[in-house]
């Protein structure tokens, strides 16, 4: 750890000799505890589509939404890496769209990087954006913007041919420039073929112990999210049982008269209040 800005570089170069740690974060509150905790890299996820804004998906999240989210996000955070994810068609018809949409997460929202998914089909977007000068984080596996494609939210790289598949994705993605790939829901096996073969660091999330560094939902490992948790995440704290308490304590003191006492009121000079009376 360091108090210094982390940046890409320092993210490349921490690849074998340090572990890394990404969490996501969607407003400035979150942002500033996350930032003080240490953590490398802050990712304002198209998950925010459901965590934040309810949604079922991640799919219906708009860029002025994404935008919003990570301006907030950028205002509380001194130290970390903030990467902007590129929602749902943002980037995929054109490489035109995919630059200028990406240089909007750096120009309006001041994040220091994007993330978008996919492999071998992204390629020539991840080419334009990365010549932009703008830093790119991939993403492979369990890909949430593909769910309808892939079936529902299935572990990938299962069989060999498609673990081939991710191996070539993620050499792809290295190779058009990427700073790192997140490795979601695959086998740990293919995990650590992929970060032994790669020289940039992946993170991984569902992906086993042997990627260059790890990525949580803050709400999932947090237990403020309550609609499921996947297998792969580990619950640090159950912030939601906590709030929930908080929130049935106040309501029953006020509905006593408990709340709020004296030392939660103002008061005002007794003379003062004499003068009103007799006004």
């Amino acid at each position: 750890m360091t108090d210094n800005k982390i940046t890409v570089p320092d993210i490349i170069n921490s690849k074998g000799k340090r572990k890394l740690t990404m969490v996501t974060a969607y407003d400035y509150i979150t942002a500033r505890w996350v930032d003080k905790s240490g953590i490398d890299m802050v990712l304002i996820g198209d998950s925010l589509a459901m965590v934040m804004l309810g949604h079922s998906d991640t799919l219906s999240v708009t860029m002025e939404e994404m935008l919003h989210h990570t301006r907030a996000v950028t205002n509380g955070i001194d130290r970390a890496l903030v990467i902007g994810d590129m929602p749902f068609m943002s980037y995929q018809v054109s490489v035109e769209q995919a630059v200028v949409n990406a240089g909007r997460f750096l120009k309006e929202a001041k994040a220091q990087a994007v993330k978008l998914e996919g492999g071998a089909s992204v390629v020539k977007q991840v080419q334009a954006i990365v010549e932009a000068g703008i830093p790119v984080q991939g993403h492979l596996g369990l890909t949430p913007q593909s769910v309808a494609q892939l079936g529902g939210y299935k572990v990938q790289g299962k069989t060999a041919e498609a673990a081939k598949r991710l191996i070539d994705d993620a050499l792809a993605l290295e190779e058009s420039g990427c700073f790192s790939i997140v490795l979601e829901a695959i086998p740990s096996s293919i995990a650590e073929m992929i970060t032994s073969r790669v020289k940039i660091p992946t993170i991984g999330i569902g992906a086993g112990p042997h990627c260059d560094g790890q990525v949580l939902v803050l709400h999932d490992m947090v237990g403020l999210y309550d609609r499921f948790t996947p297998k792969f995440v580990k619950k640090y704290a159950n912030l939601g049982e906590e709030l929930l308490n908080a929130l049935k304590q106040f309501r029953k003191e006020v509905e006593k008269g408990v709340f709020p006492s004296r030392e939660h009121s103002f008061t005002i000079k007794s003379e003062e209040l004499e003068k009103i009376k007799k006004s």
